[in-house]
Protein backbone atom coordinates (compact mmCIF):
# COMPACT_ATOMS: atom_id res chain seq x y z
CA UNK A 1 0.00 0.00 0.00
CA UNK A 2 1.90 3.55 -1.14
CA UNK A 3 0.47 6.20 0.43
CA UNK A 4 1.64 9.99 1.11
CA UNK A 5 1.53 10.96 4.73
CA UNK A 6 2.68 14.36 6.68
CA UNK A 7 2.17 16.53 9.33
CA UNK A 8 1.02 20.49 9.47
CA UNK A 9 2.37 22.68 11.32
CA UNK A 10 -0.47 22.55 13.80
CA UNK A 11 -0.28 19.00 14.31
CA UNK A 12 -2.97 17.63 12.10
CA UNK A 13 -1.57 14.72 10.28
CA UNK A 14 -2.25 13.62 7.03
CA UNK A 15 -2.58 10.71 5.15
CA UNK A 16 -3.75 10.39 1.13
CA UNK A 17 -3.15 6.99 -0.93
CA UNK A 18 -4.10 7.67 -5.04
CA UNK A 19 -6.19 4.97 -6.25
CA UNK A 20 -8.46 4.73 -9.79
CA UNK A 21 -12.14 5.35 -9.65
CA UNK A 22 -14.14 8.30 -10.35
CA UNK A 23 -15.57 8.26 -6.65
CA UNK A 24 -12.63 9.78 -4.12
CA UNK A 25 -13.25 10.00 -0.08
CA UNK A 26 -12.06 12.18 2.62
CA UNK A 27 -12.81 11.98 6.24
CA UNK A 28 -11.46 14.06 9.15
CA UNK A 29 -10.83 11.84 12.03
CA UNK A 30 -10.79 13.05 15.84
CA UNK A 31 -9.57 11.10 18.70
CA UNK A 32 -12.45 11.71 20.86
CA UNK A 33 -15.64 10.39 21.42
CA UNK A 34 -17.99 9.26 24.75
CA UNK A 35 -15.35 8.34 27.24
CA UNK A 36 -13.90 11.88 27.26
CA UNK A 37 -16.98 13.49 28.80
CA UNK A 38 -17.28 14.11 32.16
CA UNK A 39 -20.41 12.79 33.64
CA UNK A 40 -22.60 16.42 33.41
CA UNK A 41 -20.96 15.93 29.43
CA UNK A 42 -22.74 12.26 28.75
CA UNK A 43 -23.73 12.27 25.25
CA UNK A 44 -21.53 15.49 24.27
CA UNK A 45 -19.09 14.14 21.60
CA UNK A 46 -22.64 12.55 19.77
CA UNK A 47 -24.34 15.94 20.35
CA UNK A 48 -21.79 17.65 19.23
CA UNK A 49 -21.23 15.50 15.65
CA UNK A 50 -24.93 16.47 14.90
CA UNK A 51 -24.66 19.51 15.61
CA UNK A 52 -21.66 20.67 13.33
CA UNK A 53 -24.28 20.19 10.43
CA UNK A 54 -26.50 22.73 11.96
CA UNK A 55 -24.82 26.05 10.69
CA UNK A 56 -21.32 28.02 10.54
CA UNK A 57 -20.13 31.50 10.19
CA UNK A 58 -20.89 31.21 6.71
CA UNK A 59 -23.91 28.53 6.18
CA UNK A 60 -27.24 27.62 6.90
CA UNK A 61 -28.08 23.90 7.72
CA UNK A 62 -29.49 23.63 4.60
CA UNK A 63 -26.37 24.88 2.52
CA UNK A 64 -23.72 22.50 4.79
CA UNK A 65 -26.33 20.06 3.35
CA UNK A 66 -26.31 21.22 -0.25
CA UNK A 67 -22.63 21.67 -0.90
CA UNK A 68 -21.57 18.25 -2.07
CA UNK A 69 -25.27 16.47 -2.38
CA UNK A 70 -25.65 19.48 -5.13
CA UNK A 71 -22.95 18.11 -7.07
CA UNK A 72 -23.78 14.36 -5.94
CA UNK A 73 -21.67 13.86 -3.02
CA UNK A 74 -22.66 13.57 0.64
CA UNK A 75 -21.92 13.69 3.83
CA UNK A 76 -22.04 11.74 6.65
CA UNK A 77 -20.26 11.55 10.74
CA UNK A 78 -20.41 9.30 13.45
CA UNK A 79 -19.18 8.67 17.18
CA UNK A 80 -17.64 5.92 19.15
CA UNK A 81 -16.27 5.69 22.77
CA UNK A 82 -12.45 7.04 21.53
CA UNK A 83 -13.45 8.56 17.87
CA UNK A 84 -15.07 11.56 16.25
CA UNK A 85 -15.31 11.28 12.21
CA UNK A 86 -16.86 13.61 9.81
CA UNK A 87 -16.43 12.24 6.17
CA UNK A 88 -17.46 13.14 2.56
CA UNK A 89 -17.90 10.68 -0.88
CA UNK A 90 -17.64 12.71 -4.05
CA UNK A 91 -16.56 12.87 -7.78
CA UNK A 92 -13.20 13.37 -7.99
CA UNK A 93 -13.24 16.64 -9.22
CA UNK A 94 -14.83 17.97 -6.13
CA UNK A 95 -12.16 17.52 -3.84
CA UNK A 96 -11.30 21.03 -2.75
CA UNK A 97 -15.34 21.33 -1.99
CA UNK A 98 -15.54 18.50 0.52
CA UNK A 99 -12.21 19.43 2.17
CA UNK A 100 -13.62 23.06 2.42
CA UNK A 101 -17.09 21.49 3.67
CA UNK A 102 -15.46 19.62 5.94
CA UNK A 103 -13.01 22.83 7.27
CA UNK A 104 -16.10 24.78 8.15
CA UNK A 105 -18.23 22.23 10.12
CA UNK A 106 -15.49 21.28 12.20
CA UNK A 107 -13.79 24.48 13.16
CA UNK A 108 -16.53 27.27 12.12
CA UNK A 109 -19.79 25.68 13.27
CA UNK A 110 -21.58 28.58 15.47
CA UNK A 111 -24.21 26.31 17.39
CA UNK A 112 -27.16 28.05 16.98
CA UNK A 113 -29.48 28.44 19.99
CA UNK A 114 -32.57 26.99 18.46
CA UNK A 115 -30.82 24.27 16.59
CA UNK A 116 -29.35 23.10 19.92
CA UNK A 117 -32.71 22.95 21.24
CA UNK A 118 -33.99 21.31 18.11
CA UNK A 119 -31.17 18.63 17.75
CA UNK A 120 -31.90 17.83 22.02
CA UNK A 121 -35.17 16.75 21.03
CA UNK A 122 -33.89 14.90 17.95
CA UNK A 123 -31.45 13.06 20.17
CA UNK A 124 -34.03 12.08 22.47
CA UNK A 125 -36.11 9.85 19.74
CA UNK A 126 -33.04 8.43 18.71
CA UNK A 127 -32.51 7.09 22.66
CA UNK A 128 -35.78 6.21 22.30
CA UNK A 129 -35.44 4.17 19.24
CA UNK A 130 -32.80 2.42 21.16
CA UNK A 131 -34.42 1.42 23.84
CA UNK A 132 -36.89 0.10 21.51
CA UNK A 133 -34.98 -2.50 20.17
CA UNK A 134 -33.35 -4.74 22.95
CA UNK A 135 -31.31 -5.76 20.76
CA UNK A 136 -29.00 -3.46 19.88
CA UNK A 137 -29.11 -1.50 23.59
CA UNK A 138 -28.36 -5.03 25.33
CA UNK A 139 -24.41 -3.89 24.27
CA UNK A 140 -24.48 -0.64 25.66
CA UNK A 141 -25.56 -1.71 29.00
CA UNK A 142 -23.13 -4.81 28.84
CA UNK A 143 -20.28 -2.22 28.37
CA UNK A 144 -21.94 -0.47 31.01
CA UNK A 145 -22.01 -3.63 33.48
CA UNK A 146 -18.00 -4.52 32.76
CA UNK A 147 -17.05 -0.72 33.01
CA UNK A 148 -19.26 0.17 36.19
CA UNK A 149 -18.64 3.98 36.80
CA UNK A 150 -16.01 4.65 33.93
CA UNK A 151 -17.18 6.95 31.12
CA UNK A 152 -16.18 4.42 28.78
CA UNK A 153 -19.05 1.90 29.84
CA UNK A 154 -21.75 4.59 29.09
CA UNK A 155 -24.12 4.67 25.83
CA UNK A 156 -22.65 6.99 23.43
CA UNK A 157 -26.16 8.87 22.86
CA UNK A 158 -26.19 10.67 26.90
CA UNK A 159 -29.62 10.56 28.32
CA UNK A 160 -32.87 12.84 28.45
CA UNK A 161 -31.72 14.40 31.90
CA UNK A 162 -27.94 15.04 30.58
CA UNK A 163 -29.35 16.69 26.98
CA UNK A 164 -31.65 18.84 29.26
CA UNK A 165 -28.28 20.22 30.47
CA UNK A 166 -26.40 20.97 27.27
CA UNK A 167 -25.32 24.74 26.04
CA UNK A 168 -23.70 26.66 23.33
CA UNK A 169 -21.24 27.64 26.22
CA UNK A 170 -20.22 23.67 27.30
CA UNK A 171 -20.34 22.55 23.74
CA UNK A 172 -17.49 25.43 22.72
CA UNK A 173 -15.47 24.35 25.75
CA UNK A 174 -15.58 20.53 25.02
CA UNK A 175 -14.57 21.00 21.91
CA UNK A 176 -11.99 23.36 22.55
CA UNK A 177 -10.87 21.20 25.21
CA UNK A 178 -10.52 17.80 23.10
CA UNK A 179 -10.60 18.94 20.06
CA UNK A 180 -6.74 18.85 19.83
CA UNK A 181 -4.70 19.12 16.49
CA UNK A 182 -2.27 16.81 17.77
CA UNK A 183 -5.20 14.09 17.53
CA UNK A 184 -6.57 14.94 14.09
CA UNK A 185 -5.94 12.71 11.13
CA UNK A 186 -7.54 13.67 7.66
CA UNK A 187 -7.63 10.60 5.56
CA UNK A 188 -8.25 10.06 1.72
CA UNK A 189 -8.62 7.86 -0.77
CA UNK A 190 -9.24 8.63 -4.75
CA UNK A 191 -7.90 9.70 -8.14
CA UNK A 192 -5.97 12.94 -6.64
CA UNK A 193 -2.98 14.13 -7.57
CA UNK A 194 -1.00 14.71 -4.63
CA UNK A 195 0.54 18.39 -4.94
CA UNK A 196 -3.18 19.14 -5.43
CA UNK A 197 -4.75 17.43 -2.62
CA UNK A 198 -2.10 18.98 -0.43
CA UNK A 199 -2.36 22.10 -1.59
CA UNK A 200 -6.16 22.23 -0.81
CA UNK A 201 -5.05 20.47 2.81
CA UNK A 202 -3.11 23.49 3.17
CA UNK A 203 -4.99 26.20 1.94
CA UNK A 204 -7.92 24.53 4.35
CA UNK A 205 -6.65 23.57 7.82
CA UNK A 206 -3.09 24.83 8.04
CA UNK A 207 -5.30 28.06 8.95
CA UNK A 208 -6.23 26.19 12.05
CA UNK A 209 -4.72 27.42 15.39
CA UNK A 210 -2.65 24.40 17.30
CA UNK A 211 -4.51 23.08 19.99
CA UNK A 212 -2.75 19.58 21.77
CA UNK A 213 -3.64 17.80 24.18
CA UNK A 214 -2.94 18.30 27.95
CA UNK A 215 -2.73 14.87 29.14
CA UNK A 216 -3.73 11.33 28.89
CA UNK A 217 -7.13 9.91 29.82
CA UNK A 218 -7.84 8.95 33.46
CA UNK A 219 -7.07 5.15 34.37
CA UNK A 220 -9.97 2.68 34.20
CA UNK A 221 -11.35 0.94 37.68
CA UNK A 222 -10.31 -2.27 38.32
CA UNK A 223 -12.87 -4.93 36.70
CA UNK A 224 -15.11 -7.69 38.55
CA UNK A 225 -17.30 -10.29 36.28
CA UNK A 226 -20.57 -9.98 36.73
CA UNK A 227 -24.62 -11.77 36.10
CA UNK A 228 -27.40 -9.94 35.49
CA UNK A 229 -30.79 -10.54 34.49
CA UNK A 230 -32.75 -7.89 33.64
CA UNK A 231 -36.70 -7.95 32.78
CA UNK A 232 -37.90 -6.66 29.70
CA UNK A 233 -41.35 -6.87 28.13
CA UNK A 234 -40.16 -9.12 24.77
CA UNK A 235 -40.94 -11.36 22.76
CA UNK A 236 -37.54 -13.24 22.62
CA UNK A 237 -34.39 -13.44 25.35
CA UNK A 238 -31.27 -11.76 24.55
CA UNK A 239 -27.84 -12.12 26.17
CA UNK A 240 -24.43 -11.44 26.11
CA UNK A 241 -21.63 -13.29 27.71
CA UNK A 242 -18.74 -11.53 27.83
CA UNK A 243 -15.00 -10.64 29.11
CA UNK A 244 -12.31 -7.83 28.94
CA UNK A 245 -10.55 -8.03 25.84
CA UNK A 246 -6.87 -6.65 24.82
CA UNK A 247 -6.08 -2.64 23.91
CA UNK A 248 -4.99 -1.43 20.19
CA UNK A 249 -1.32 -1.88 21.56
CA UNK A 250 -1.40 -5.61 22.76
CA UNK A 251 1.03 -7.89 21.47
CA UNK A 252 -2.11 -10.40 21.20
CA UNK A 253 -4.89 -8.48 19.61
CA UNK A 254 -4.44 -10.27 16.16
CA UNK A 255 -4.58 -13.41 18.03
CA UNK A 256 -7.95 -12.74 19.72
CA UNK A 257 -9.06 -10.34 16.50
CA UNK A 258 -8.94 -14.36 15.22
CA UNK A 259 -10.25 -15.95 17.75
CA UNK A 260 -13.33 -13.81 17.57
CA UNK A 261 -13.58 -14.93 13.96
CA UNK A 262 -13.44 -18.15 15.02
CA UNK A 263 -16.18 -17.75 17.70
CA UNK A 264 -18.65 -15.99 15.76
CA UNK A 265 -17.63 -13.57 13.27
CA UNK A 266 -19.49 -12.62 9.96
CA UNK A 267 -18.97 -16.17 8.30
CA UNK A 268 -21.99 -18.38 8.81
CA UNK A 269 -19.46 -21.44 9.52
CA UNK A 270 -18.28 -19.63 12.61
CA UNK A 271 -18.31 -22.26 15.70
CA UNK A 272 -21.91 -20.67 17.27
CA UNK A 273 -23.88 -20.37 14.09
CA UNK A 274 -22.82 -23.50 13.25
CA UNK A 275 -23.91 -25.12 16.74
CA UNK A 276 -26.67 -22.32 17.99
CA UNK A 277 -28.37 -22.28 14.92
CA UNK A 278 -27.30 -25.15 12.35
CA UNK A 279 -27.59 -28.07 14.47
CA UNK A 280 -29.73 -26.95 17.17
CA UNK A 281 -32.04 -24.58 15.92
CA UNK A 282 -32.00 -22.41 18.95
CA UNK A 283 -31.11 -19.08 17.67
CA UNK A 284 -31.54 -17.21 14.38
CA UNK A 285 -28.82 -14.11 15.26
CA UNK A 286 -25.76 -14.93 16.80
CA UNK A 287 -22.35 -13.08 16.96
CA UNK A 288 -19.31 -12.41 18.93
CA UNK A 289 -17.77 -8.75 18.70
CA UNK A 290 -14.07 -7.90 19.85
CA UNK A 291 -13.55 -4.37 20.49
CA UNK A 292 -10.45 -2.60 20.97
CA UNK A 293 -9.35 0.58 22.73
CA UNK A 294 -6.92 2.72 23.52
CA UNK A 295 -6.27 1.66 27.19
CA UNK A 296 -8.79 -1.56 27.67
CA UNK A 297 -11.08 -4.22 25.08
CA UNK A 298 -14.22 -5.78 25.58
CA UNK A 299 -15.02 -9.41 23.87
CA UNK A 300 -18.63 -9.82 23.49
CA UNK A 301 -20.69 -12.55 22.72
CA UNK A 302 -24.70 -12.47 21.66
CA UNK A 303 -27.12 -14.71 21.11
CA UNK A 304 -31.25 -14.39 20.83
CA UNK A 305 -33.23 -17.13 21.25
CA UNK A 306 -37.23 -18.52 22.62
CA UNK A 307 -37.00 -17.85 26.11
CA UNK A 308 -37.62 -21.84 26.99
CA UNK A 309 -34.16 -22.09 25.12
CA UNK A 310 -32.37 -20.14 26.98
CA UNK A 311 -30.77 -22.05 29.11
CA UNK A 312 -29.83 -24.53 26.42
CA UNK A 313 -28.47 -21.98 24.26
CA UNK A 314 -26.35 -20.69 27.31
CA UNK A 315 -24.99 -24.11 27.61
CA UNK A 316 -24.13 -24.88 23.66
CA UNK A 317 -22.30 -21.78 24.22
CA UNK A 318 -20.39 -22.54 27.38
CA UNK A 319 -19.56 -25.42 25.76
CA UNK A 320 -17.92 -24.22 22.67
CA UNK A 321 -15.73 -22.23 25.12
CA UNK A 322 -14.51 -24.98 27.35
CA UNK A 323 -13.42 -26.90 23.59
CA UNK A 324 -11.86 -23.38 22.73
CA UNK A 325 -10.04 -23.64 26.32
CA UNK A 326 -8.96 -27.30 26.10
CA UNK A 327 -8.51 -28.23 22.45
CA UNK A 328 -5.96 -27.09 20.37
CA UNK A 329 -6.80 -25.90 16.67
CA UNK A 330 -5.60 -28.52 14.09
CA UNK A 331 -3.14 -27.38 11.31
CA UNK A 332 -5.98 -27.15 8.92
CA UNK A 333 -8.54 -25.79 11.24
CA UNK A 334 -6.16 -22.92 12.18
CA UNK A 335 -5.18 -22.26 7.93
CA UNK A 336 -8.77 -22.17 7.64
CA UNK A 337 -9.22 -19.64 10.22
CA UNK A 338 -6.40 -17.42 8.52
CA UNK A 339 -7.33 -17.57 5.71
CA UNK A 340 -11.21 -16.31 6.21
CA UNK A 341 -10.04 -13.42 8.12
CA UNK A 342 -7.53 -12.15 5.75
CA UNK A 343 -10.08 -12.95 2.76
CA UNK A 344 -12.64 -10.67 4.70
CA UNK A 345 -10.04 -7.67 5.40
CA UNK A 346 -8.93 -7.98 1.69
CA UNK A 347 -12.42 -7.72 0.41
CA UNK A 348 -13.25 -4.63 2.91
CA UNK A 349 -10.60 -3.26 1.57
CA UNK A 350 -11.94 -2.97 -1.79
CA UNK A 351 -14.47 -1.04 -0.38
CA UNK A 352 -12.89 2.34 -0.69
CA UNK A 353 -14.65 4.68 1.40
CA UNK A 354 -14.03 1.18 4.18
CA UNK A 355 -10.51 1.57 4.01
CA UNK A 356 -10.23 5.48 4.30
CA UNK A 357 -12.14 5.06 7.25
CA UNK A 358 -9.86 1.69 8.36
CA UNK A 359 -6.39 4.16 7.47
CA UNK A 360 -7.91 7.04 9.14
CA UNK A 361 -8.30 5.04 12.62
CA UNK A 362 -4.96 3.34 11.41
CA UNK A 363 -2.74 6.44 11.58
CA UNK A 364 -4.23 7.91 14.06
CA UNK A 365 -3.82 4.53 16.45
CA UNK A 366 -0.39 3.60 14.80
CA UNK A 367 0.78 6.34 12.98
CA UNK A 368 1.62 4.09 9.79
CA UNK A 369 -0.53 1.85 7.80
CA UNK A 370 0.01 -2.12 6.95
CA UNK A 371 -0.50 -3.02 3.84
CA UNK A 372 -2.54 -6.57 2.83
CA UNK A 373 1.03 -8.28 2.75
CA UNK A 374 2.02 -6.85 6.01
CA UNK A 375 -1.34 -7.46 7.71
CA UNK A 376 -1.37 -11.07 6.34
CA UNK A 377 2.29 -11.85 7.79
CA UNK A 378 1.25 -10.93 11.19
CA UNK A 379 -1.78 -13.57 11.39
CA UNK A 380 0.59 -16.25 10.04
CA UNK A 381 2.60 -15.79 12.41
CA UNK A 382 0.26 -17.11 14.77
CA UNK A 383 -0.17 -20.29 16.15
CA UNK A 384 -2.35 -22.63 17.88
CA UNK A 385 -0.72 -22.67 21.73
CA UNK A 386 -1.18 -18.85 20.86
CA UNK A 387 -4.87 -19.31 20.33
CA UNK A 388 -5.00 -21.68 22.78
CA UNK A 389 -3.37 -19.15 25.59
CA UNK A 390 -5.97 -16.28 24.58
CA UNK A 391 -8.66 -18.81 25.19
CA UNK A 392 -7.84 -19.54 28.58
CA UNK A 393 -7.42 -15.94 29.51
CA UNK A 394 -10.28 -14.29 28.23
CA UNK A 395 -13.25 -17.07 27.94
CA UNK A 396 -12.04 -18.15 31.57
CA UNK A 397 -15.47 -19.30 32.93
CA UNK A 398 -14.54 -17.62 36.31
CA UNK A 399 -14.11 -13.71 34.56
CA UNK A 400 -17.05 -13.59 32.29
CA UNK A 401 -19.57 -11.89 32.74
CA UNK A 402 -23.46 -11.83 31.55
CA UNK A 403 -26.25 -9.86 30.92
CA UNK A 404 -29.56 -11.53 29.96
CA UNK A 405 -33.10 -9.94 29.03
CA UNK A 406 -36.10 -11.96 29.64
Amino acid sequence: MEYEAYRLENGIRVVHQRVTGLIAHVGLIINTGSRDEMALEHGMAHFIEHMVFKGTKKRKAYHIMSRLEDVGGEVNAYTTKEETCIYASFLKEDYSRALELLKDIVFDSIFPEKEIKKEKEVIIDEINSYLDSPAELIFDDFEDLIYKGDSIGRNILGTPESLSGFSRKGVIQFMRNHYNTDEMVICCVGDIPGGRFKKSVNRNFGVIAENPRKGPRPALGEYNSSQITSQKDTFQAHCIIGNMGYDLQHERRIGLHLLNNIIGGPGLNTRLNMSLREKNGYSYHTESNFSPYSDTGVLSIYFSSDKTKLERSRKVVMREFARLRDQKLGTLQLHRAKRQLLGQIAISSENHDTLMLSMAKSYLVYNKIDNLEEIGNKINRINSEEILEIANEVLDEKKLSSLTYI
